[in-house]
């Protein structure tokens, strides 16, 4: 074999190791710098603060407060599929379009968006073999409810999170009242000191898990108008390795919440705002293990606001 062919076969195999380096260390840098941030308004009624961890582990956890009384404040759910097709091979009911997060909030001109509902099929294997994708059909896990129209109908052991006129209810297992016209659903969380009702104690402990994880979470105070939504980056090894249920929820009891759900997690936590017309990620995404790749999701919850004067 020439030299010429025996080093360009030896360039082509350093380039073929390097490349695939080089692009997960570029998404890497893209990640927001693990810095505190003060709680500081986004929009009017919106505000946001991180805060930074280190001990157990490293964390990064975002914390968004809505001011549901604010002027301008109106949430916005995914819709459902007209005349949602059946699976055939499950003959389940496929009732929303999986969208990234930003997407979803450029899409509806929101200036704020989360992950929402637990949803199914999924499947993460690689960057380019994962389902369902962008577009794809897949059916969510508890009540669902857009501009008053049912999408998804309520799950055994799940709370539906009711956006009423300037005000959340949680309902245990049912759907919404009637003035609902928006709505998601989450496992609950018990933040309470006092011993869970009768229909939470399967909850014998303060939360279901103690294993750090990335995190969805929504909780109201007693009133059920301040929304708080906690989340927090994970599966990224010395940068943000995840939060335990345990922990989140007495970050939001400090925060005087006194309900909360876990919406989905992992891969598919997402926080979106609208900057300059266009969407901005506020966390640390990742999907297929690959940092700043954002998951497509079936369920989002998402808030119109007016700019800060």
């Amino acid at each position: 074999m020439p030299t010429w062919t025996k080093r360009l076969q030896e360039s082509l195999i350093w380039v073929s190791l390097l490349l695939p380096i080089g692009a997960y260390g570029s998404t890497v840098l893209q990640r927001p710098p693990r810095e505190a941030i003060p709680k500081r308004p986004l929009f009017q009624g919106i505000a946001y603060s991180r805060q930074i961890l280190n001990e157990p582990r490293p964390q990064v956890i975002h914390i968004l407060e809505v001011d549901l009384t604010a002027p301008g404040i109106e949430p916005f759910a995914t819709a459902g599929i007209e005349n949602a097709p059946v699976d055939d091979e499950s003959s389940q009911v496929r009732e929303t379009r999986v969208q990234r997060t930003s997407n979803f909030l450029e899409q509806h001109q929101l200036q704020l968006a989360v992950n929402a509902n637990f949803f199914y099929p999924f499947r993460e294997m690689t960057p380019w073999h994962y389902r369902p994708k962008e577009g794809g059909p897949a059916s969510l896990v508890g009540f669902a409810m857009s501009d008053g129209q049912v999408v998804s109908l309520p799950h055994p052991r799940y709370y539906s999170v009711c956006f009423l006129t300037q005000r959340v209810d949680f309902v245990w297992e049912n759907a919404c009242p009637l003035g609902t016209q928006q709505a998601v659903s989450g496992q609950p969380i018990w933040i309470s000191d006092a011993p869970p009702p009768k229909a939470l104690q399967f909850l014998s402990e303060k939360t279901l898990s103690k294993r750090p994880y990335p995190l969805t979470l929504a909780a109201i105070n007693e009133a059920g108008t301040r929304l708080w939504l906690l989340l927090s980056d994970g599966k990224q090894p010395l940068y943000a390795e995840g939060t335990s249920l345990d922990e989140a929820a007495s970050m939001l009891q400090a925060l005087g919440a006194t309900q909360a759900v876990q919406l989905d997690g992992g891969g598919s936590t997402t926080i979106a705002i609208e900057t300059a017309g266009k969407a901005k990620t506020m966390n640390a995404v990742i999907h297929a293990k690959i940092p700043g790749f954002e998951r497509p999701v079936a369920s989002h919850i998402g808030f119109y606001a007016e700019p800060l004067e």
